[in-house]
């Protein structure tokens, strides 16, 4: 199942014997044990028939002795086990599963491990219950997780202070999400959110952003792109060169796909480039700028200076000095 199919059962109040949540991912696994933990047990009754353990604290057969028990008050028993991943022998659960009542609703949260998928417990719990892996993100998928996310709070943001959130915070759903609410506060009830809320609420500058780098190298404005190549190599512990030269690497990787797509139809693009088809129109102009043997060997000067990086042919150069040649190289390829 699905986040969407898990989160929209529970809405529903269609509840499985037992949850096993998994994966290196914690948003989803948060996300789904909070709206577990709001609508299974009522709030009348859930200091009675709602527990929280943790998995260093107790082993299976504490978690068994739990999940046996009837609810005191209301239809369900809710048993929330934290942290399980520190839990020795949790795949003796499996023997206890089939013993708990049906009003029995177990939630386990394995955070940052998995289960072996091929074993009888994964299989347990899944025909039981719902074994759900929670997956990080690709760092491509982040723009659309942060329109959807508002989206539900009824709120927009332009594709441009999207993929501006996107480049600087990368795909920590919780880092995201704790910034995307330090975001909404000062705009209660709803509103729409562009660059300049962006840069005053979360400080993410707009005009020395790897946005802006990028389409300035694309508009070959090399004053402007070195002008953001000092800034960032000043403030490199917001703007790590590594960091930077991942973007930029999935920027050229793009200009290529772009050059090999013969239909080149707006929304082939997007589709192709796996952007929103708002930015399309900076990959025309990106490929205007670096034909296919440009691209190419800008990716090659990307992986030089990756390795230049991590102190590879190098001997003392700072991260300020190899972002001012990497951006020089890169406009004069």
């Amino acid at each position: 199942m699905t986040f969407d199919q898990i989160t929209n059962n529970i809405r529903n109040k269609i509840f499985h014997p037992v949850y096993f949540l998994q994966g290196e991912e914690a948003y989803y696994i948060d996300a789904i044990t909070e709206m577990l933990e709001a609508h299974v047990v009522e709030d009348m009754y859930r200091d009675f028939s709602q527990t929280v353990v943790y998995g260093r604290d107790v082993g299976p057969r504490e978690v068994a002795s739990l999940c046996k028990v009837y609810p005191m008050m209301g239809t369900h028993q809710l048993v929330v086990v934290r942290e399980a991943q520190d839990m020795d022998k949790i795949e003796e659960l499996e023997s206890e599963l089939d013993r708990f009542p049906e009003s029995t609703v177990l939630v386990i949260n394995y955070k940052y491990k998995k289960i072996d998928g091929r074993k009888s417990f994964a299989k347990k719990i899944a025909q039981k219950g719902v074994l759900f892996e929670s997956k990080r993100p690709y760092e491509n998928q982040i723009p659309d997780w942060i329109i959807k996310y508002l989206k539900q709070k009824n709120y927009t943001i332009s594709p441009v202070a999207a993929q501006i959130m996107a480049d600087h915070l990368g795909n920590d759903l919780g880092k995201l999400r704790n910034e995307l609410e330090k975001l909404i506060i000062p705009m209660p009830g709803g509103g729409k959110i562009t660059e300049k809320e962006v840069e005053a609420n979360i400080g993410i500058s707009k005009d020395f952003s790897i946005f802006e780098l990028q389409k300035a190298m694309a508009q070959r404005d090399f004053h402007k792109a070195l002008r953001i190549a000092y800034y960032f190599g000043a403030n490199n512990k917001e703007y790590p060169l590594i960091r930077t030269i991942i973007l930029l690497y999935q920027f050229f990787s793009k200009i290529i796909r772009y050059h090999q797509t013969a239909d080149k139809s707006r929304n082939n693009v997007a589709s192709v480039l796996g952007i929103n088809p708002f930015f399309v129109e900076d990959y025309v102009a990106a490929g205007r700028a670096y034909p296919l043997q440009k691209a190419l060997n800008a990716v090659n000067i990307l992986m030089e200076y990756d390795l230049k990086s991590k102190g590879v042919g190098v001997n003392s150069t700072e991260d300020g000095e190899l972002y001012k040649e990497l951006i020089f190289k890169l406009m004069h390829v």
